[in-house]
């Protein structure tokens, strides 16, 4: 499989500095979207840390990661280790107290793809002129919606969507969501921040990803979740696969 990804930030329309990080490794085949917390200097801080900790540590674990299930092994490590460092500068600093940040993370290997999510960025997979979300999030919003008490629709205009249940480094340890599935030629992959996803549906990150190619896809989901209120910061990452030579991983 031939990868090559790209990334696309954007401060948004209500804030005045961008607390998300990415990360785009084609040699590795590794992508992720982090959206800090607690303040300008703790949540720029902790998703720097999230995702640099996670470039660290796979690219130490993936050569040696060719069992089935060691790649989804080393990703959640190497979760636990970006939260434990997190954790332990918030306990250090006065000025990043109570900092996180949410972590969504595809690596590629072989055939496969591994998803490591925790939080409320999100990843979606597009495929044959089908998009699905393939993460959960976790928020008090989507623990009502699973229990029944609110319905799917409700949900993008509840003021309470911003509260998230699981993060990386609020706390020393996380658990984060892992799951492996098969990779096909033609497949478009999405990661991004809550500020995309609060204003675009599914289908909506289909048809773009199915007009635009790579970069300029990435561009336009930003253009429009600004046009619609902008009111947080604005990630994507963008993964294209294609048949050939390049990154197997």
């Amino acid at each position: 499989m031939k990868l090559r990804g790209w990334c696309s930030t954007d401060v948004g329309l209500k804030r005045d500095h961008n607390e998300d990080s990415f990360l785009c490794c084609d040699d590795l085949g590794l992508y992720a979207v982090a959206d800090g917390m607690g303040g300008h200097l703790g949540g720029e801080r902790a998703s720097r840390m999230a995702v640099e900790v996670l470039e660290a540590e796979m690219r130490a674990r993936l050569p040696s990661a060719s069992a089935e299930g060691e790649v989804a092994k080393a990703l959640g490590e190497a979760t636990r280790l970006a939260s434990q460092a997190i954790y332990e500068m918030a306990q250090k600093s006065p000025d990043h107290a109570g900092m996180g940040t949410t972590l969504t993370g595809l690596c590629f290997h072989g055939q496969y793809l591994t998803v490591c999510h925790v939080g409320d960025s999100r990843a979606y997979l597009h495929r044959d002129g089908q998009t699905r979300q393939l993460t959960e999030d976790h928020s008090w919003i989507q623990e009502q919606v699973r229990a029944g008490l609110l319905a799917p629709g409700d949900a993008m205009a509840s003021r309470f969507r911003n509260i998230i249940t699981r993060s990386v480094g609020f706390e020393p340890v996380v658990a984060p969501d892992l799951l492996t599935l098969p990779v096909l030629a033609g497949d478009a992959y999405l990661i991004c921040s809550d500020g995309l996803s609060n204003y675009l549906s599914p289908e909506e990150i289909g048809q773009v990803l199915s007009d635009q190619a790579g970069s300029e896809a990435g561009r336009a989901l930003i253009a429009i979740a600004n046009e619609r209120g902008g009111d947080d910061n604005i990630t994507s990452v963008v993964v294209q696969v294609a048949n050939g030579g390049g990154s197997d991983r």
